[in-house]
């Protein structure tokens, strides 16, 4: 099910975002923790940096692990890391453990690195019916439908059996490591972040099944939980 939330600007979208990350961190029983996997992208570094600025002290920093849904084959310290993109706009300025943080390591070969990631996250995540559980993955949409990094060429990759993937940016080459279906759709609340009029065909592409809309991977995420939350500011939403 579609829970589909329209905002008049990015600030209004970030604030929604950061109250139901505080509720849920709020929500967990003693001795337990959050589990989020996050995505890169200019709309999570928006909402980064308002939680930097308006919501720290709203959030339970010691109840949540930090995880990534996808990350480009790069080191940490390289501009289009996106654990560098979290670590500037947000991990910087808020108390959160280091070990509660757990990078995928874009530096390794990414077949390695895909498979060292799976077996961390089966470890340290609750079940269901085999799969890891997370209670939120974040995600992103490109202008050609893809969401993480699985690309419309290897829409297959969303139904994998493998937890997390090596793939390809189809346009560049750029070498990634993917989050799958098994994954996302296994989580309790997946959450679309979407801003810019760019995104707006394919919003309402995806949202309203026109023709064509089952090649593109986002239209494959359809979490078990119902849980699918759309944040869209007006721009990506006029053509809904």
């Amino acid at each position: 099910m579609n829970h589909i939330h329209v905002f008049t600007t990015t600030d209004k979208l970030s604030a929604f975002f950061a109250d139901k990350l505080a509720k849920l961190s709020h929500s967990v029983s003693d001795g337990e923790q959050l589990s989020i996997a996050l995505s890169g992208g200019s709309t999570p570094r928006d909402i980064f940096q308002y939680i930097s600025h308006y919501a720290i002290d709203s959030i339970l920093w010691d109840s949540i692990r930090l995880f990534w849904g996808d990350e480009r084959c790069v080191p940490p310290e390289h501009q289009e890391s996106n654990f560098k993109m979290t670590m500037d706009n947000l991990l910087v300025n808020v108390p959160l453990s280091s070990s509660n943080i757990f990078r995928v390591k874009g530096e390794n070969d990414p077949l390695q690195e895909a498979e060292r990631y799976s077996i961390l996250v089966s470890s340290l995540l609750p079940t269901h019916e085999n799969n890891p559980v997370f209670d939120m993955v974040i995600l992103g949409l490109g202008e050609d439908g893809h969401t993480a990094s699985v690309f419309p060429p290897d829409i297959n990759l969303f139904d994998s059996e493998k937890l997390f993937a090596a793939t390809q940016n189809p346009y560049t080459g750029q070498k990634r490591i993917t989050a799958t279906g098994r994954i996302i759709n296994n989580a309790r609340n997946v959450f679309f972040l979407v801003t810019g009029s760019s995104k707006a065909e394919m919003v309402a592409k995806i949202i309203n099944k026109q023709k064509g809309y089952e090649n593109l991977p986002a239209s494959r995420v359809m979490p078990e939980s119902k849980n699918l939350f759309w944040l869209l500011d007006q721009e990506a939403a006029k053509s809904l």
